[in-house]
C-alpha cells in the first residue's frame, strides 16, 4: 500500500510536465501572463512610480532634443543619422533578423557609394541626377511598403483575412514588418539625400549653407547640378522639362524637385527665397508623397531617440531598486 502511494507521488509530477508540454501557443502565453502578474502583484505604488520617472524623462527629453535642435541642427541632425544607422542593427544581430541584416547591408553599401560620389571634388556632372535618382527610388519605395504595410494591419484588424484563410497572425506580421521597413529607410533615405545636397550644392559654388554663394550664376545654368539648361521654360522637353521657381531662377525640373522633395530643401537653391511647394507640387498624388515626407520626420524622434530614453529610464529605475 505504501509502495503504491509512493509511486503515485512519483507520477503526479510527470503527469504535469506532459500536459504542460502539450500546451498550446496560446495557453502558454496566458501561462506567463499570469505568473507575471503573481510576480507583481502588490507592487502597484512601485508601478506608479515607474511611470512618473518616464514620463518625467521623456518631457525632458524632448525640451533638450527640441533646444539641441534649434542651437545646433547640424550636430543634431549627424548624432540622430548615427543614431537611427546604429540602433536597429544592434536589436538586429541580438535577436537573429538577417533578412533585416541583409537589406540593410545592401542599402549601406550602396548608400556609402553614393554619398562618396557627392563629396568628391571636383563633382562629376552625372553626380546630382545618381544621387537624386537613388533617392528617389528609396523614397518611393518606402512609401510603397509603408502604405502596404499599413493596409495589411486594416485588413487583419477588420478581419478581411478570414475571407482568405490566411491567419491572422501572419497578415499582422507580414503589415507590422512592411511598415517598419517603410519608415525606417524612408527616414534614412531622406536624411542621406539632406546630407548629399549639402555637400554638392556646396561643391558647386552656387549654394552655402550659410553666407552668400561663391559663385555667380548664370541664366542657363542649373545651380543644383551645375550642368547647362537646354529646353527653355515654354518648351515641351523629350526628357524633362525646365522648371522656374518665383523668385525667376530656373532650373532643370528633376534636380529642383529633387532638391525640394527628396533633399528636404524649401529654399533657392542660391538665393534662398523660400519655394512654394503647393505651386511645385500640382499633382495629388505626389501631395500624398510630399504628407509622406513630413510624417518621417516626425517619426525620426521615435526611431532615433526613444530606445535611448528607455535605456536612461531603466538605468534610473535600476539604480533606485525599481523592478
Amino acid at each position: 500500500m505504501a509502495a503504491r502511494a509512493a509511486a503515485g507521488l512519483e507520477g503526479a509530477p510527470q503527469h504535469e510536465q506532459i500536459s504542460h508540454t502539450k500546451l498550446s501557443a496560446d495557453d502558454e502565453w496566458n501561462l506567463q501572463q499570469e505568473r507575471m502578474y503573481k510576480l507583481h502583484r502588490g507592487h502597484e505604488s512601485m508601478h506608479v512610480e515607474m511611470i512618473l520617472i518616464f514620463l518625467c524623462a521623456l518631457v525632458i527629453a524632448q525640451i533638450v532634443l527640441v533646444q539641441w535642435r534649434q542651437r545646433h541642427g547640424r550636430s543634431y541632425n549627424l548624432v540622430t543619422l548615427l543614431q537611427m544607422w546604429v540602433v536597429p542593427l544592434y536589436f538586429t544581430i541580438k535577436l537573429y533578423w538577417w533578412r533585416f541584416l541583409s537589406m540593410w547591408g545592401m542599402f549601406s553599401i550602396i548608400t556609402s557609394y553614393i554619398l562618396f560620389r557627392a563629396t568628391r571634388k571636383p563633382l562629376l556632372g552625372r553626380t546630382p541626377r545618381l544621387v537624386y535618382k537613388w533617392f528617389l527610388l528609396i523614397y518611393k519605395l518606402s512609401y510603397a511598403f509603408g502604405v502596404v504595410g499599413y493596409l495589411a494591419i486594416i485588413f487583419t484588424m477588420c478581419g478581411f483575412n478570414l475571407f482568405f484563410r490566411i491567419k491572422a497572425r501572419d497578415s499582422m506580421d507580414f503589415g507590422i514588418v512592411s511598415l517598419f521597413y517603410g519608415l525606417y529607410y524612408g527616414v534614412m533615405g531622406r536624411d542621406f539625400a539632406e546630407i548629399c545636397s549639402d555637400y554638392m550644392a556646396s561643391t558647386l559654388g552656387f549654394y552655402s549653407v550659410s553666407g552668400m554663394p561663391t559663385r555667380s550664376l548664370s541664366d542657363d545654368i542649373c545651380a543644383v547640378c551645375g550642368q547647362k539648361i537646354i529646353v527653355e521654360l515654354n518648351e515641351e522637353g523629350l526628357i524633362e522639362n525646365t522648371y522656374q521657381l518665383s523668385c525667376k531662377h530656373v532650373f532643370h525640373e528633376f534636380c529642383i524637385r529633387g532638391w525640394c522633395i527628396v533633399g528636404k530643401k524649401q529654399t533657392c537653391p542660391y538665393c534662398k527665397e523660400k519655394v512654394d511647394l503647393k505651386r511645385m507640387i500640382n499633382n495629388p498624388w505626389e501631395r500624398t508623397h510630399f504628407l509622406y515626407g513630413q510624417i518621417l520626420d516626425w517619426l525620426r524622434y521615435l526611431v532615433a531617440w526613444q530606445p535611448v530614453v528607455i535605456g536612461i529610464v531603466q538605468g534610473i529605475n535600476y539604480s533606485l531598486g525599481l523592478e
